[in-house]
């Protein structure tokens, strides 16, 4: 149950954030940038952290019940885990975003990081507080 928990509280709100950057970095919007620019960009940020949450948490959750899914073979260690929970992540925001602005393949990579990002963060972070540990086996 904790590493739901860790997918629903991170994937929302590093996933909004990221998406948020991309969004405004491709808008032209990071071109002359002040500190009252950043700060404008936080406080849309914390405005919008409601529908990052509202619309991430399904998203979080499926990448959430993957990463359940890779714990429970027992072949594939944390580190494997970790990467191919990232690969999903990637993938299922670059599928997402295919339909948005952009060409080339920068869109792509940038959209991309924002499902890789929060899936292999959530990841570790649940291998490091959510995973049972093993106990040491005397030889």
């Amino acid at each position: 149950m904790k590493r739901y928990l860790i997918f629903a509280a991170i994937g929302p709100f590093v996933g909004g954030l990221l998406l948020l950057f991309v969004t405004t970095w491709q808008s032209g919007y990071w071109d002359q940038t002040s500190i009252a620019e950043v700060q404008k960009f936080f406080i849309g940020f914390i405005k919008t952290l409601q529908y990052n949450y509202l619309f991430g948490i399904v998203p979080a959750l499926m990448v959430g019940s993957i990463d359940d899914i890779l714990y429970h073979v027992r072949r594939i260690g944390p580190s494997v885990r970790i990467v191919l929970v990232g690969l999903v992540g990637f993938t299922a925001a670059v599928i997402y975003s295919a339909r948005g602005p952009g060409s080339g393949i920068l869109p792509y990579l940038l959209y991309g990081m924002v499902g890789l990002v929060p899936a292999m963060l959530s990841s570790w972070l649940a291998h490091k507080y959510a995973d049972e540990q093993k106990a040491a086996v005397k030889v």
